[in-house]
């Protein structure tokens, strides 16, 4: 039992964690949670103390380097009370007003670094009715916590059905990404394997250092983008009609919000700067290493023997943005759908690259140390274009300490790149947030692209009579 508390008290920074918490690249997830009644903040600190804080003990833990220079996560005393902001805004005025206020705000704390001498998370909760909500609460926690999967068990563990609380979340079922076709292993398809593979690893180690995207408008390239002011926006769409198209295109869920916000992303560009729709441009997307069907609870996570343990396990894969005319753009939408399956497909079924990518940068850690593996994923995401990772929300609709929860999104700050692009399931919803360079993207205008885009390819699958074979 006293090892036990010892380890809790000193574990290790995992060497993901060291790599995204330096002076080189520190990334942070914001999530949003959007309440149906006003908020109520008076169990707000009972609430961090009995349920947050024993989630894990890196939430009550703050990084230090020891005698041998090894970074280790130290416990230390949590005042909750400390983490929690309360915004003050002019009162008794209109939701497009409260609309500003919010934008303006998480604009300013996407571009702010957590302080590190003190546990690396905030809660804020803005306590104004926006358009969307009649109150917002805001968490922000450092990447080095966990990844997505790990800190989406952490809210789940916070949140209730919102019909049943004693009934528990359920979420939408998994298929591990196996390859169906393995009885049918032949010499070409090894020798096939093994090129895209090293084609694959050589073009990443090559993106990180030598090769960059072309400036576009959604590619600034400035020096420092991730300090810049930064705005967020959001959109929503139906999984059912997202479903309806994976079924007549025989695609996954995945396939078609990826072309979806291809398409999109290329018809915005081609509007502000004609033949940008045909740059070079590649979108890194994050992968959840973890071979699992489904999140684990927190006690299955933190276990000593954990199959789908806590902490950050994901690769990025670089998949190049279909050009309009090889996807023959407007007057072809499908064609975008069916390009991002057969690129992202190749990637993780028929090359190692992800995997040989996580052993370099074990391997640049242990002779150059965690910064020399951060300056290796900087490169990567500054000489990139956009970044889009997502995450399953429940089902059920939730709700936090008596609040129904309306919609939530997240976006994660701090990377080296003009957009990033945040996607979640909640509810029959799916909700896209896109974290932007200000003033040198329209938002509202990217937006509108994108579910423009949606638009031509529900209309054009709908259309369609028969799916297409599986590639």
């Amino acid at each position: 039992m006293e090892n036990t508390v010892q380890e809790a008290i000193s574990a290790p920074v995992s060497p993901a964690g060291q790599f995204l918490s330096n002076s080189v690249l520190s990334l942070s997830v914001i999530a949003v949670l959007e309440t149906e009644v006003p908020i109520d903040d008076s169990q707000t600190v009972s609430l961090l103390k009995n349920v947050f804080l024993p989630i894990n003990p890196r939430f009550s833990s703050i990084m230090v380097t020891n005698e041998d220079g090894e970074q280790r996560w130290k416990r230390v005393e949590v005042r909750p009370e400390d983490h929690v902001t309360i915004p003050v805004f002019a009162a008794g005025m209109s939701p497009e007003f409260y609309d500003k206020c919010l934008d303006d705000y998480l604009s300013e704390i996407a571009t702010e670094h957590l302080p590190q001498s003190r546990p690396m998370w905030e809660i804020h909760l803005i306590k104004y009715p926006t358009s969307n909500a009649a109150g917002n609460v805001i968490f922000k926690l450092h990447h080095s916590l966990g990844d997505g999967f790990s800190l989406m068990g952490a809210l789940l563990s916070c949140l209730k059905r919102a019909d049943d609380p004693s009934l528990p979340l359920t979420l939408p079922s998994l298929q591990s990404h196996t390859n169906k076709d393995g009885k049918n292993f032949s010499m070409r398809r090894f020798f096939s394997t093994v090129y895209n593979t090293a084609s694959d690893f050589s073009s990443s180690i090559m993106k990180s250092c030598l090769i960059e995207d072309d400036k576009t408008p959604i590619r600034s390239g400035h020096q420092g983008v991730e300090f810049l002011p930064a705005g967020i926006e959001t959109m929503t769409f139906s999984l059912d009609h997202i479903k309806q198209i994976k079924s007549k295109l025989g695609v996954t869920l995945n396939d078609v919000i990826s072309g979806t916000i291809f398409l999109g992303t290329r018809l915005y560009m081609e509007t502000l700067s004609p033949g940008s729709g045909n740059a070079h441009s590649t979108s890194l997307v994050l992968l959840n290493t973890r071979m699992f069907v489904g999140y684990k609870s927190i006690e299955e996570m933190v276990g000593p023997k954990a199959d789908s343990p806590w902490g950050n396990h994901f690769a990025f894969l670089n998949i190049p943005v279909p050009k309009l005319r090889d996807a023959a753009g407007a007057e072809n939408p499908l064609r975008f759908v069916f390009k991002a399956r057969q690129i992202i497909r190749r990637k993780r079924m028929s090359s190692f690259s992800v995997y040989l990518t996580a052993k370099y940068l074990q391997l640049v850690s242990k002779f150059r140390g965690a910064k020399g593996a951060s300056k290796y994923i900087h490169g990567t995401l500054k000489n990139t274009s956009m970044g889009i990772t997502s995450v399953m929300g429940p089902i059920e609709k939730m709700a936090l300490s008596n609040h129904p929860v309306k919609g939530l999104y997240f976006v994660v700050t701090g990377a080296p790149q003009s957009l990033m692009v945040g996607v979640i399931s909640y509810a029959g919803k799916l909700r896209v947030a896109l974290l932007v360079e200000k003033d040198f993207i329209d938002p509202r205008k990217l937006r509108s692209h994108i579910e423009d885009a949606f638009d031509m390819i529900f209309k054009a699958a709908c259309s369609r009579r028969t799916s297409p074979p599986a590639n």
